[in-house]
C-alpha cells in the first residue's frame, strides 16, 4: 500500500521541478529607473532644442500604428514662427485633418507627447534624438506586436529660413 503513495508522492515532485518558470514583470523600481532615465534624456534633448531657438521648420513624419491611414502617414509637417502651418500628405500633397494630428504637429508638442507618456508610467517607451538639435527622431510607444502601440518616425528635419 505505500508504494502506490511512494510512487505518486515522486511524481508530483518530478512535475513540479519541470513546471516552466514564470516570468515576472519588472518590479517598480526598475520601471521608475527607467521613467528616471528617459526623463532625463528627454530634458537634455529638450534644453538643446530649445537653445537653438528654431522656431520655423519643416519634417516629414511616419506612424506605424493600427490607427486610421489619414494619421500613418508619411506626412510633411511645417511650421512657422512656432505654429504648424500645414500638415499635408506627402504622397499627394493633399491637406490632412490637422486635429488628429494635434500631438505631432510641432516638435515641442512631441516633446510633450514623450513627457505625458513618461508620467502615465508606460512601460515600454523607446525614444532616438537627433544628437545635434535634440529632436525626437523615433518615438516607440507600447507594443506594436500586441497592436496596443504606435511607433513614429521623424525624419527629413529642414530649418526654414525667412522667405523659404
Amino acid at each position: 500500500m505505500r508504494l502506490p503513495i511512494a510512487i505518486g508522492a515522486i511524481l508530483v515532485a518530478s512535475v513540479s521541478f519541470n513546471a516552466p518558470v514564470m516570468s515576472v514583470p519588472p518590479t517598480n523600481g526598475v520601471q521608475t529607473e527607467i521613467a528616471s532615465s528617459n526623463l532625463r534624456q528627454l530634458k537634455i534633448n529638450q534644453r538643446l532644442w530649445n537653445q537653438r531657438k528654431i522656431d520655423s521648420y519643416r519634417y516629414k513624419l511616419s506612424n506605424n500604428c493600427f490607427c486610421v491611414p489619414e494619421v500613418r502617414g508619411p506626412l510633411i509637417i511645417e511650421v512657422r514662427k512656432g505654429r504648424t502651418t500645414s500638415i499635408t500628405d506627402a504622397n499627394t500633397g493633399k491637406p490632412v485633418n490637422s486635429k488628429l494630428l494635434r500631438q505631432y504637429s510641432t516638435i515641442p508638442r512631441l516633446f510633450n507627447l514623450i513627457q505625458n507618456t513618461i508620467a502615465r508610467g508606460e512601460s515600454e517607451l523607446t525614444v532616438v534624438y537627433n544628437s545635434q538639435l535634440g529632436y525626437p527622431t523615433q518615438i516607440n510607444i507600447g507594443n506594436l506586436a500586441a497592436d496596443a502601440g504606435i511607433y513614429t518616425t521623424i525624419s527629413n528635419f529642414q530649418e526654414l529660413r525667412k522667405g523659404s
